[in-house]
């Protein structure tokens, strides 16, 4: 079993990919990005503002970084739905 395979077989990866995961990306983001705003004078703020664009892409654009990191699919709803036939089998 690939790393992929076994990040995208695990609990959290059916909890990120699934819906509340996915509003947990827009807010983790989204306070990323304030938070980055409020410190941008600062270096950390910066990076905090360029931080921000993975969960808030992810949120945004139902992606999964971390699967594609390991190779596996980026979609998360290719995730899902790859979990759901693996249920069933």
């Amino acid at each position: 079993m690939s790393g992929a395979e076994g990040f995208n077989a695990s609990g959290f990866s059916r909890w990120i990919n699934g819906s509340s995961g996915r509003a947990f990306r827009l807010v983790a983001g989204s306070a990323w990005l304030v938070l980055g705003l409020v410190f941008r004078e600062h270096w950390w703020g910066v990076a905090a503002m360029a931080w921000s664009f993975f969960p808030l892409s992810a949120g945004i654009l139902d992606l999964c970084w971390i699967s594609a990191a390991l190779g596996g699919p980026l979609r998360s709803r290719t995730i899902r739905e790859r979990q759901a036939i693996s249920q069933r089998a």
